[in-house]
């Protein structure tokens, strides 16, 4: 049996301009691949929606930004333009620990904000919403929260 996983953000534009323009070289590549830089070209919208894109897929492997890289997850654009996402060393083993696969990214942006979106299919295993329940009610126990 299988589910779907979603995860979804949203950046302001001018906060990743803020930190281009602070730390240029540092962000770049804490959180760019090489070839992403190269597609985006100094694009504050583009940046800012693979920005949001790995923090969607994030979402979508159940981690957020805990024990991944940012440069574990790339978007690039297919021959068309349409965004890939590739995974790479923790965040392609997640990927493969939770079933996760056919991840698909959808990217779009106005003036001030940038928006993306993974979905992808999980087969049933240990994110499934009874386990996942039954742990978190644990851990609260476990804490006298409840």
């Amino acid at each position: 049996m299988s589910s779907l996983a979603v995860g979804i953000d949203m950046v302001e534009i001018d906060r990743v301009r803020r930190v281009l323009e602070r730390f240029p070289q540092r962000f770049l590549e804490r959180v760019y691949t090489p070839v992403e830089v190269a597609v985006c070209r100094g694009r504050v919208h583009e940046l800012a929606a693979r920005f949001a894109a790995k923090e969607a897929a994030m979402k979508a492997l159940g981690t957020g930004a805990r024990g991944l890289a940012w440069r574990e997850i790339e978007v690039l654009p297919n021959r068309r333009g349409k965004p890939l996402l590739y995974l790479y060393g923790r965040a392609r083993e997640r990927a493969e620990e939770i079933g996760l696969h056919s991840l698909d990214v959808s990217l779009t942006h106005t003036r001030r904000h940038a928006l993306a979106i993974v979905i992808g299919v999980q087969e049933a295993g240990i994110d499934e919403p009874g386990v996942a329940r039954g742990r978190l009610l644990r851990w609260l126990r476990e804490r006298g929260r409840l």
